[in-house]
């Protein structure tokens, strides 16, 4: 428990201290996070709790703001590393502000990362990555907020329905009856 508390305690200095290039990455490494030469980590980076031990970081590798790394998926009490997914960053990396990097993810070297990319797979070397564009995935019909239950919000979705290649798009929702 007292070496828990510690890697929290440490993983919170290192989300706010100084030194992107230098302090930051070497309280990291105390915690069991591999990190390479000339690594900058930007300030509130999220880097598991749990499991630093299975996350490295390659040479002259960039991490922005507020990203987090996560390696596993379960609730409750610290278990065996064998139950935490393995982040690999390689050399030259780059990863944007305001990403999530998934449990079990390799990013191959010189991959740039767009900044808000969620990252759930393996990215390829010198590949330039970024979640597919927003859009528009349903119809409100009925607001989410205080006055209306989730449950009447979710009867009151309209999906918007994409057409496949070379198909005509659908008609628009019909509005709800009264």
């Amino acid at each position: 428990m007292l070496e828990q508390m510690s890697q929290r305690l440490l993983s919170k200095i290192a989300m706010v201290a100084p030194g992107g290039e230098s302090l930051r990455p070497a309280l990291h490494r105390l915690r069991g996070v591999k990190v390479g030469e000339h690594v900058w980590i930007s300030q509130y980076v999220y880097i598991d709790e749990l499991h630093p031990e299975v996350i490295s970081i390659g040479n002259n590798s960039s991490i922005g703001l507020r990203t987090s790394i996560i390696t596993h998926f379960y609730w409750g009490p610290r278990r065996s590393s064998e139950h935490a997914g393995p982040v690999v960053i390689e050399d030259d990396v780059f990863i944007g502000p305001h990403c999530v990097i998934l449990p079990g993810v390799k990013i191959g070297r010189g991959a740039v990362i767009k900044a808000g990319t969620v990252v759930s797979r393996n990215i390829p070397a010198g590949t330039f990555w970024s979640t597919p564009a927003p859009e528009a995935l349903a119809k409100v019909d009925i607001p989410l907020t205080w006055e209306h239950e989730y449950d009447e919000f979710m009867k009151g979705l309209r999906m918007i329905r994409k057409p496949r290649p070379g198909q005509k798009p659908p008609s628009p929702p019909a509005p709800p009856a009264d």
